[in-house]
């Protein structure tokens, strides 16, 4: 199924879960993986049209998509949030981005502890480095050969979720073998 969704609009997320009712009658996996970043400016220059845009989508969105997806998520399903390594850590010149993973912690640290009971586990992804496009526009000259290929993140990703019902990882943290960049 192929449903276009804005996750900042929750008429459209809404639409979104309205056909996935309509197609299956339960969820079993949630990977909240929409996210976008801004230029690489500090706090006083950051315009808040940007700033709103970049909370909107990665916060915002995380919460509207999951609340569509508990709706039809049962004992065993899974979520997995993409928080990027910038929940836990800081960048200069990344306000609005790192806010928004901060949150999004924090969010996704509540939902396990509130979904735990319901048999439902809740995953933070926190990739480091990762050749995505999302590098277009935190910093174009990003030496992207040193970052670790979304394969690599999709395979570790694949295998917290395919775990036993006993066990969970809470925290998926990655980081590529260059290290820093």
């Amino acid at each position: 199924m192929v449903h276009a969704c804005n996750v900042r609009d929750p008429n459209s997320v809404n639409a979104l879960f309205e056909s996935v009712r309509g197609q299956f009658k339960r969820l079993d996996v949630l990977i909240n993986n929409a996210g976008i970043a801004h230029k690489n400016l500090p706090v006083e220059r950051l315009p808040y049209p940007v700033w709103k845009e970049v909370i909107e989508t990665n916060l915002d969105g995380m919460f509207l998509v999951t609340q569509g997806a508990l709706a039809i998520m049962k004992r065993g399903g899974t979520i997995v949030n993409n928080l990027s390594i910038a929940a836990n850590r800081v960048f200069a010149g990344s306000a609005a981005y790192n806010a928004s993973k901060h949150g999004a912690l924090g969010l996704t640290n509540t939902l396990r502890e509130e979904l735990r009971p319901k048999g439902i586990r809740v995953i933070g992804l926190l990739p480091g480095a990762t050749d995505t496009d999302i590098w277009k526009t935190l910093w174009p000259e990003a030496p992207r050969s040193k970052m670790m290929s979304p394969a690599t993140v999709a395979q570790a990703v694949v295998s917290a979720i395919l775990l036993p019902p006993d066990a969970i990882v809470e925290n998926l943290e990655i980081l590529p073998t260059s290290g820093a960049l």
